[in-house]
Protein backbone atom coordinates (compact mmCIF):
# COMPACT_ATOMS: atom_id res chain seq x y z
CA UNK A 1 0.00 0.00 0.00
CA UNK A 2 2.23 2.53 -1.08
CA UNK A 3 2.38 5.47 -3.94
CA UNK A 4 6.77 5.40 -5.12
CA UNK A 5 7.40 8.82 -6.52
CA UNK A 6 10.60 7.57 -8.19
CA UNK A 7 12.81 10.06 -10.51
CA UNK A 8 13.92 8.24 -13.40
CA UNK A 9 16.91 10.65 -14.88
CA UNK A 10 17.09 12.50 -17.81
CA UNK A 11 18.17 10.14 -21.03
CA UNK A 12 16.97 6.63 -20.79
CA UNK A 13 16.31 3.47 -19.22
CA UNK A 14 19.54 2.98 -17.33
CA UNK A 15 19.41 6.38 -15.58
CA UNK A 16 17.16 4.67 -12.97
CA UNK A 17 18.95 4.52 -9.56
CA UNK A 18 19.10 0.83 -8.51
CA UNK A 19 16.39 1.83 -5.51
CA UNK A 20 14.19 3.39 -7.90
CA UNK A 21 14.48 0.37 -10.23
CA UNK A 22 13.81 -2.33 -7.22
CA UNK A 23 10.88 -0.10 -6.22
CA UNK A 24 9.50 -0.23 -9.76
CA UNK A 25 9.79 -4.14 -10.19
CA UNK A 26 7.80 -4.71 -6.74
CA UNK A 27 4.24 -2.46 -7.94
CA UNK A 28 1.34 -3.29 -9.22
CA UNK A 29 1.04 -0.83 -11.44
CA UNK A 30 3.72 1.85 -13.03
CA UNK A 31 2.76 5.03 -14.44
CA UNK A 32 5.29 7.25 -16.65
CA UNK A 33 4.24 11.06 -16.27
CA UNK A 34 4.81 12.21 -20.31
CA UNK A 35 3.72 15.56 -20.53
CA UNK A 36 6.92 17.76 -18.62
CA UNK A 37 9.83 16.14 -20.52
CA UNK A 38 10.78 14.00 -23.06
CA UNK A 39 12.91 10.61 -23.03
CA UNK A 40 15.89 10.21 -25.58
CA UNK A 41 14.39 6.18 -25.68
CA UNK A 42 11.38 4.86 -26.75
CA UNK A 43 9.36 3.74 -24.14
CA UNK A 44 8.81 -0.56 -24.62
CA UNK A 45 13.12 0.53 -24.08
CA UNK A 46 12.13 0.85 -19.99
CA UNK A 47 9.45 -1.90 -20.45
CA UNK A 48 12.00 -4.04 -21.68
CA UNK A 49 14.41 -3.46 -18.13
CA UNK A 50 11.81 -2.66 -16.17
CA UNK A 51 9.69 -5.76 -16.57
CA UNK A 52 6.89 -3.95 -16.04
CA UNK A 53 4.22 -2.07 -18.47
CA UNK A 54 4.28 1.41 -18.28
CA UNK A 55 0.57 3.70 -18.56
CA UNK A 56 1.19 6.67 -20.02
CA UNK A 57 0.18 9.74 -17.73
CA UNK A 58 -0.64 12.97 -19.61
CA UNK A 59 -1.54 16.25 -17.89
CA UNK A 60 -5.44 15.76 -17.58
CA UNK A 61 -4.40 12.18 -15.56
CA UNK A 62 -1.97 14.12 -13.40
CA UNK A 63 -3.84 17.24 -12.69
CA UNK A 64 -7.84 16.33 -12.80
CA UNK A 65 -7.86 12.74 -12.08
CA UNK A 66 -4.97 12.05 -10.06
CA UNK A 67 -7.08 9.49 -8.25
CA UNK A 68 -6.65 7.10 -10.78
CA UNK A 69 -3.14 6.88 -9.32
CA UNK A 70 -3.44 7.36 -5.62
CA UNK A 71 -6.42 4.90 -4.88
CA UNK A 72 -4.55 1.79 -6.21
CA UNK A 73 -1.91 2.80 -4.19
CA UNK A 74 -4.25 2.13 -1.06
CA UNK A 75 -4.87 -1.40 -2.72
CA UNK A 76 -1.24 -2.00 -3.41
CA UNK A 77 2.24 -0.56 -4.76
CA UNK A 78 2.17 1.62 -7.27
CA UNK A 79 4.98 3.43 -9.15
CA UNK A 80 4.84 7.22 -10.47
CA UNK A 81 7.68 7.77 -12.79
CA UNK A 82 8.87 11.51 -13.68
CA UNK A 83 11.86 11.85 -16.25
CA UNK A 84 14.47 13.92 -13.97
CA UNK A 85 13.59 14.33 -10.52
CA UNK A 86 10.28 13.55 -9.20
CA UNK A 87 9.69 17.51 -8.07
CA UNK A 88 10.65 19.17 -11.29
CA UNK A 89 7.44 20.54 -11.71
CA UNK A 90 4.57 22.13 -9.32
CA UNK A 91 2.26 19.24 -10.45
CA UNK A 92 4.19 16.63 -8.72
CA UNK A 93 4.35 18.36 -5.49
CA UNK A 94 0.72 18.40 -5.75
CA UNK A 95 0.18 14.49 -6.12
CA UNK A 96 2.31 14.27 -3.44
CA UNK A 97 0.24 16.42 -1.51
CA UNK A 98 -3.24 14.80 -2.64
CA UNK A 99 -1.28 11.22 -1.88
CA UNK A 100 -0.72 12.78 2.08
CA UNK A 101 -4.05 13.65 2.56
CA UNK A 102 -5.83 10.50 1.03
CA UNK A 103 -3.71 8.92 3.98
CA UNK A 104 -1.68 7.13 1.23
CA UNK A 105 1.96 6.06 1.88
CA UNK A 106 4.21 7.91 -0.26
CA UNK A 107 8.46 7.08 -0.87
CA UNK A 108 10.18 9.36 -2.89
CA UNK A 109 12.93 8.16 -5.06
CA UNK A 110 15.07 10.89 -6.29
CA UNK A 111 17.57 11.15 -9.57
CA UNK A 112 19.05 13.38 -11.51
CA UNK A 113 17.85 16.68 -12.99
CA UNK A 114 18.76 19.51 -15.43
CA UNK A 115 18.98 21.79 -12.47
CA UNK A 116 21.71 19.84 -10.87
CA UNK A 117 23.19 17.99 -14.28
CA UNK A 118 23.36 21.72 -15.92
CA UNK A 119 27.03 21.69 -14.05
CA UNK A 120 28.28 20.08 -16.77
CA UNK A 121 28.75 22.97 -18.79
CA UNK A 122 31.66 24.93 -16.33
CA UNK A 123 29.42 27.32 -14.48
CA UNK A 124 28.96 26.92 -10.64
CA UNK A 125 25.97 25.61 -9.48
CA UNK A 126 25.19 28.20 -6.32
CA UNK A 127 25.36 31.31 -8.50
CA UNK A 128 22.10 30.38 -10.32
CA UNK A 129 19.38 32.70 -9.95
CA UNK A 130 15.96 32.15 -10.54
CA UNK A 131 15.21 29.51 -13.17
CA UNK A 132 12.37 30.86 -15.91
CA UNK A 133 10.51 29.53 -18.77
CA UNK A 134 9.67 29.93 -22.25
CA UNK A 135 6.48 29.26 -23.79
CA UNK A 136 5.02 28.87 -26.89
CA UNK A 137 2.39 31.64 -28.23
CA UNK A 138 4.88 34.34 -26.27
CA UNK A 139 3.52 37.32 -27.86
CA UNK A 140 2.46 38.72 -25.12
CA UNK A 141 4.94 37.07 -22.32
CA UNK A 142 7.62 38.97 -21.17
CA UNK A 143 8.24 37.24 -17.63
CA UNK A 144 11.56 35.68 -18.79
CA UNK A 145 12.83 38.73 -19.91
CA UNK A 146 12.09 40.36 -16.88
CA UNK A 147 13.43 37.26 -14.76
CA UNK A 148 17.10 37.44 -16.76
CA UNK A 149 17.51 41.42 -16.01
CA UNK A 150 16.83 40.78 -12.31
CA UNK A 151 19.05 38.03 -12.29
CA UNK A 152 21.96 40.13 -14.21
CA UNK A 153 21.34 43.14 -12.11
CA UNK A 154 22.43 40.64 -9.11
CA UNK A 155 25.16 38.70 -11.11
CA UNK A 156 23.55 35.71 -11.29
CA UNK A 157 23.23 32.67 -14.16
CA UNK A 158 19.64 32.18 -16.05
CA UNK A 159 18.84 28.80 -16.97
CA UNK A 160 15.75 29.65 -19.42
CA UNK A 161 13.74 26.26 -19.95
CA UNK A 162 12.14 25.68 -23.13
CA UNK A 163 8.52 25.26 -23.98
CA UNK A 164 6.95 21.74 -25.20
CA UNK A 165 3.81 19.91 -26.29
CA UNK A 166 4.58 16.70 -25.99
CA UNK A 167 1.60 15.65 -27.58
CA UNK A 168 1.99 17.32 -31.18
CA UNK A 169 6.14 16.35 -30.73
CA UNK A 170 6.47 20.22 -30.73
CA UNK A 171 9.88 21.26 -28.69
CA UNK A 172 11.23 24.59 -28.73
CA UNK A 173 14.61 24.91 -30.17
CA UNK A 174 17.20 27.32 -28.84
CA UNK A 175 17.08 29.43 -32.06
CA UNK A 176 12.72 30.37 -30.97
CA UNK A 177 14.59 31.15 -27.42
CA UNK A 178 16.87 33.56 -28.74
CA UNK A 179 14.53 35.07 -31.18
CA UNK A 180 12.13 35.33 -28.04
CA UNK A 181 14.52 37.35 -26.22
CA UNK A 182 15.72 39.41 -29.03
CA UNK A 183 12.03 40.22 -29.58
CA UNK A 184 11.53 41.77 -26.52
CA UNK A 185 14.99 43.47 -26.01
CA UNK A 186 14.19 44.91 -29.90
CA UNK A 187 10.75 46.41 -28.12
CA UNK A 188 12.11 47.46 -24.43
CA UNK A 189 15.64 48.77 -25.20
CA UNK A 190 16.38 48.33 -22.12
CA UNK A 191 20.01 46.34 -23.22
CA UNK A 192 19.59 43.16 -21.12
CA UNK A 193 19.33 40.60 -24.32
CA UNK A 194 21.46 41.45 -27.56
CA UNK A 195 22.96 39.74 -30.46
CA UNK A 196 26.23 40.25 -28.41
CA UNK A 197 25.31 38.71 -25.19
CA UNK A 198 27.06 36.00 -23.81
CA UNK A 199 24.82 32.27 -24.00
CA UNK A 200 25.25 28.05 -23.68
CA UNK A 201 22.67 26.41 -25.65
CA UNK A 202 22.64 22.69 -24.50
CA UNK A 203 20.40 19.68 -26.20
CA UNK A 204 19.85 16.01 -24.88
CA UNK A 205 21.56 16.73 -21.52
CA UNK A 206 21.90 13.76 -19.83
CA UNK A 207 22.91 11.55 -23.52
CA UNK A 208 26.37 10.56 -23.70
CA UNK A 209 26.80 13.16 -26.06
CA UNK A 210 24.71 16.25 -25.18
CA UNK A 211 24.98 19.25 -27.75
CA UNK A 212 26.84 22.10 -25.97
CA UNK A 213 27.87 25.37 -27.48
CA UNK A 214 29.12 28.75 -26.28
CA UNK A 215 29.26 32.20 -27.92
CA UNK A 216 27.51 35.14 -28.90
CA UNK A 217 23.96 34.70 -29.19
CA UNK A 218 24.54 35.64 -32.55
CA UNK A 219 26.70 32.35 -32.96
CA UNK A 220 23.77 30.08 -31.60
CA UNK A 221 21.74 31.78 -33.65
CA UNK A 222 23.24 30.08 -36.31
CA UNK A 223 24.49 26.83 -34.74
CA UNK A 224 23.05 23.70 -35.19
CA UNK A 225 21.93 22.04 -31.68
CA UNK A 226 20.25 18.56 -34.02
CA UNK A 227 17.14 16.79 -31.48
CA UNK A 228 15.55 17.72 -28.46
CA UNK A 229 14.59 18.56 -25.53
CA UNK A 230 16.81 22.24 -25.55
CA UNK A 231 17.44 25.05 -22.79
CA UNK A 232 19.69 28.16 -22.95
CA UNK A 233 21.81 29.07 -19.94
CA UNK A 234 22.89 33.24 -19.86
CA UNK A 235 25.97 33.21 -17.81
CA UNK A 236 26.45 36.58 -15.13
CA UNK A 237 29.30 37.42 -13.43
CA UNK A 238 32.35 34.99 -14.09
CA UNK A 239 34.85 33.52 -11.82
CA UNK A 240 37.87 32.71 -13.76
CA UNK A 241 37.57 29.00 -13.78
CA UNK A 242 34.15 29.47 -15.84
CA UNK A 243 35.72 31.79 -18.16
CA UNK A 244 37.79 28.81 -18.84
CA UNK A 245 35.17 25.84 -18.65
CA UNK A 246 33.10 27.76 -20.94
CA UNK A 247 35.96 28.03 -23.48
CA UNK A 248 35.55 24.17 -23.73
CA UNK A 249 32.66 24.62 -25.23
CA UNK A 250 33.40 27.60 -27.75
CA UNK A 251 32.02 26.77 -31.27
Amino acid sequence: MTLYMIGIGLWDEKDISLKGLEAVKKCDKVFLESYTSKLGVPIEDLEKLYGKEIILADRDLVEKRAQEIIEPAKQGAVAFLVIGDVFGATTHTDIFLRAKEAGTKVVVINNASILNAIGIVGLELYKFGKTTSIPFHSENVETPYNVLKENQESGMHTLLLLDIHADDSKYMSIKEALEYLLKIEAKRKEGVFTKDTSCVGVARLGSLSPGIIAGKASDLLKADFGGPLHSLIVPGKLHFVEEDALKAWKA
